[in-house]
């Protein structure tokens, strides 16, 4: 089936914010580089603000539908898919198209609390870490809510350093703390 024109300014505009920013991307360069005219586009979203809430929902679909579907590919425990979130994690960095988290920066680039599009970044990582904490009840976590807490913190430092590209094993480096999270919040490991 063909995509509409509205899927598809929302693929384009994706991938032109991602590697741009959202204030650095005007819709003049938007219409150039999608080749969908401003009348097309206001058609389908009122002001820009609206097709970026568009674009994070779409990115935030897609990702938790690609990280899930990979998951089931290489992990069949709970305890094996929390640890291979830092495989996937590598992975992504490791893509010629990787430009950060789309959440973050759109977090930085609107902090008002109030700003639908800050909102629409939190959920993204309110998702994820449900995701998470969902894989750490099924593991047998004592406090999965907890170890999401923890995994999460682990997961935004290593995107923030494999973008700012200050440390190239910043996936294996987050991959190694959090098995010791997980052992140490499954009550597995050995006391020292």
């Amino acid at each position: 089936m063909r995509p509409n024109k509205r899927d598809e300014l929302v693929r384009e505009a994706m991938r032109i914010f991602d590697r741009d920013g959202y204030h650095g991307t005007g819709m003049d360069r938007l219409v150039t580089e999608t080749g969908i005219s401003k009348t097309t586009m206001f058609k389908h979203f009122r002001t820009k603000d609206d097709l970026v809430l568009a674009v994070l929902r779409y990115r935030d679909e897609t990702f938790r539908d690609w990280m899930n579907r990979q998951l089931d590919r290489i992990a069949e425990t709970p305890r094996d898919r929390l640890i291979a979130v830092f495989d996937l994690i590598g992975q992504w960095f490791g893509e010629e198209t990787f430009n950060g988290c789309m959440f973050i920066k759109a977090a930085a680039e609107f902090p008002d609390p109030d700003d639908p599009i800050a909102a629409q970044a939190r959920e993204h990582k309110r998702l994820l870490a449900r995701s998470l904490e969902d894989l750490a009840t099924g593991a047998g976590a004592a406090d999965p809510a907890g170890l999401s807490r923890k995994l999460m913190l682990l997961l935004e430092g290593a995107i923030v350093s494999a973008h700012m590209g200050y440390n190239p094993g910043a996936a294996e480096d987050a991959k190694a703390a959090a098995r010791i999270l997980i052992a140490d919040a499954l009550s597995d490991h050995e006391p020292g």
